[in-house]
C-alpha cells in the first residue's frame, strides 16, 4: 500500500488538508471547525480562505485525495490477484478492509462525511475510478455465468462494495456493542463465498 500521507513544507492548501484529517479522525466529519484546522496547520482562519470556500470544501478534498489512494489500492490488489480472476475479486474486498484501517480519516471523508461524489468534477472522476476497478474485477469473474442469470457488473460489485462496507462499519471499526467473535477479514471472505456460490462461480461445500 502507498505510504501513509505526508506533506511538504511550505505546501499550505495540503496542511490544511493534514489537519482536517487529524481532526476528523479526532472529532469527526462535523466535530471541527475551520478556524481549529487552521490552528493546527498554523495559520490563520483567514488564511485558509485562499485555498477553501468553506469546511465542506476542505473535507471534500480530504475525500477526494482518499479516493485517489482507495483506487490505487484497489488497483493494485486487482492486479496481484491476477491471472485467476477469482483471487483478483477476492483481493479488491480485502484492499477495502486495509484501506480503511490504514487511512481511517480518509476513510470518514470519502463515505461518512455527507460529502458527495459529485461536489467536484474532479471528486466524480476519482470514486468512478475506483469504482470501476471493482466492476472489472466482477465483471472477468462473471463472464462464464449464461447471460440470463449473470447480473450486470456494477450491480455485482455494488454488493460486494456494500458487504464490505457492512464488515468496515460494524466489526472493523469496533462499533460500540458490535463487536464480532470473527476476524473481519474472515466475515468478509466468507460472505463473498456465499454470494458467488448462489452465483454458480464456487463449487458448495461438500
Amino acid at each position: 500500500m502507498p505510504k501513509k500521507r505526508g506533506y511538504h513544507h511550505g505546501n499550505l492548501r495540503q496542511a490544511l488538508v493534514e489537519a482536517a484529517l487529524n481532526l476528523i479522525e479526532e472529532k469527526g466529519p462535523t466535530g471541527f471547525t475551520l478556524s481549529e484546522a487552521a490552528k493546527q496547520a498554523g495559520v490563520t482562519p483567514a488564511a485558509v480562505y485562499r485555498h477553501f470556500a468553506g469546511r465542506e470544501d476542505l473535507i471534500a478534498e480530504a475525500a477526494r485525495q482518499g479516493y485517489e489512494i482507495f483506487a490505487d489500492v484497489m488497483e493494485y490488489a486487482y492486479q496481484k490477484g491476477q491471472p485467476s480472476a477469482l483471487a483478483a475479486f477476492e483481493a479488491t474486498g480485502r484492499a477495502y478492509l486495509a484501506f480503511a484501517r490504514k487511512y481511517p480519516g480518509h476513510y470518514i471523508a470519502m463515505f461518512e462525511s455527507g460529502i458527495s461524489v459529485n461536489h467536484s468534477p474532479e471528486l466524480a472522476m476519482v470514486s468512478a475510478r475506483a469504482r470501476g476497478v471493482l466492476e472489472k474485477a466482477a465483471a472477468e469473474l462473471s463472464q462464464h455465468i449464461p447471460p440470463e442469470k449473470r447480473p450486470p457488473p456494477a450491480m455485482f460489485s455494488a454488493h460486494i462494495w456494500a458487504l464490505s462496507h457492512g464488515v468496515v462499519e460494524l466489526f472493523a471499526r469496533n462499533s460500540p456493542g458490535t463487536q464480532s467473535p470473527f476476524p473481519p477479514e474472515d466475515l468478509l471472505e466468507s460472505g463473498i463465498g456465499v454470494y458467488l456460490r448462489g452465483l454458480g462461480l464456487l463449487p458448495e461445500d461438500k
